[in-house]
Order: C-alpha cells, then sequence, then structure tokens
C-alpha cells in the first residue's frame, strides 16, 4: 500500500543502493587484482632506479635483472584482464590506468636504457618503442575504438612517454656525476626529439595537455646541463 503522504516510491532508491553496493564489490575485485601489478611495478622501479647511482659499465646487470619481473607483471597483468572481462571497459578503467600508466613507462625506460648501455653503438634511431610494440611485449590489444575489452590507450602511451622524458632528465644529471659523458649527449637529443614531436600534437586531453607542456622545462634542463658539459671541454658536439 503506498504512502499517502510521499510523492515518490522509496523502492527506487533501494534499488538505486543495491547497485552502488554491487558497483563498490566490483571495484574491489579489481583494485585487489591490482595489487600483484602493483607489487611487481614497484620491484621493476626499485631495480632500474639504481641506474643513477651505479657505474655505466653495472647497467646491463640491471636491466638483465628486471627481465624476470617483468615476465612476472605480465603474468599479473593478464590476470587483471580475466578479472575485468566480464565488466564493461569505460566504466572501470579508471581504477587501472595509472598502474598500466607506469607499467608502460617503466618498459619504454627498461628498454631506453638496453639500447644505450649494452652496445658499443647505441641505437640512438631505435629509442623508443612504438605503442604497437609496448602492445606486444604484453600481449595486449592497443588503440581500440570499437570494442569495449581491455586494451593500451594511445593517452596512456603518451602519458608513459613523458614519464620516461623526466626520468632521463634525472638521469642525466646522475650520469655526469658518474663521469658517463656519453648518454648525456644522447638523453638530450631525445627529449628534444620528444619535445619537437609532442609539438604536432592536438592534445584533448586535459591531464596530457598540461604534462606536455611541462616538456619544455625537462629541454631546458638537459640544454643547460649540455651547455655545461661543452664549456668545461668535457663534450665536444651532439653525438651523430
Amino acid at each position: 500500500m503506498s504512502d499517502p503522504y510521499t510523492s515518490i516510491d522509496h523502492d527506487i532508491f533501494a534499488t538505486v543502493q543495491e547497485q552502488i553496493e554491487r558497483d563498490t564489490q566490483v571495484k574491489e575485485r579489481i583494485r585487489d587484482s591490482l595489487k600483484g601489478l602493483e607489487k611487481q611495478s614497484k620491484q621493476i622501479n626499485s631495480i632500474l632506479s639504481r641506474v643513477h647511482s651505479v657505474a655505466p659499465t653495472e647497467v646491463p646487470g640491471l636491466v638483465a635483472k628486471a627481465k624476470p619481473v617483468f615476465e612476472e607483471a605480465k603474468k599479473q597483468l593478464h590476470g587483471l584482464i580475466n578479472a575485468t572481462k566480464a565488466y564493461p571497459y569505460y566504466k572501470y578503467n579508471g581504477l587501472w590506468s595509472r598502474d598500466l600508466q607506469n607499467l608502460i613507462f617503466l618498459t619504454m625506460f627498461e628498454t631506453w636504457l638496453e639500447r644505450m648501455y649494452t652496445t658499443d653503438t647505441p641505437q640512438t634511431g631505435n629509442a623508443l618503442l612504438t605503442i604497437e610494440e609496448v602492445g606486444e611485449r604484453f600481449g595486449v590489444p592497443v588503440n581500440l575504438t570499437t570494442e569495449d575489452q581491455f586494451h593500451i590507450t594511445v593517452e596512456e602511451y603518451l602519458h608513459a612517454i613523458i614519464s620516461l622524458v623526466e626520468e632521463l632528465s634525472r638521469l642525466m644529471t646522475n650520469a655526469v656525476t658518474q663521469r658517463d659523458f656519453k648518454r648525456p649527449q644522447l638523453i638530450s637529443t631525445f627529449v628534444k626529439d620528444i619535445h619537437s614531436s609532442f609539438q604536432v600534437l592536438n592534445l584533448k586531453n586535459d591531464s596530457l595537455r598540461k604534462r606536455s607542456d611541462g616538456l619544455k622545462y625537462n629541454v631546458k634542463k638537459v640544454e643547460d646541463i649540455c651547455y655545461d658539459l661543452i664549456v668545461r671541454n668535457l663534450i665536444t658536439t651532439e653525438p651523430k
């Protein structure tokens, strides 16, 4: 029997509350699935961050040590995919997007270190992984526009590139303290190339646009370091 003193059906809000509770349960299950990925990412970061304090000759060893952890991170990522495939991707992807950005960044950083430190002739023309290469490495689709399933977005990829530039700008300073004068020149070229490439992008994402605007500060930082090295006759010209 309806209440004559009310103008709404309160069962509507009871149903809404049930939906809220179900949604909360789904989010908690997703967050639980993320814990393993977060753990592996932290371990990778702990290994790779040591490049800031070791001699150049020790960097290949750090890269090799990180590789099996990346394989475990891949397993954890696919565990997350399996845990979320029953739910709408765009409803919950905000829960893991930051973690995925971080994993992509770590993958790019590891690849940059491998290509720049493990050979006598650094692969200067192939220092940045493409979004397709990132997807292949983790076995995850990229940039899906019509399918509602787990994938790596262009925005996540670009955020990871900016994080890589920030990390390399820091590495440039620390490389100099290790009397490694080759890599700072390579970093300078890389950062400038990334900055110029971002200039042609018409970014709609607000957070991405704000972060990309900050790239100019990284460019200034690497230019200042290179200038100091040239003035002190520690380097002469940019690497060819």
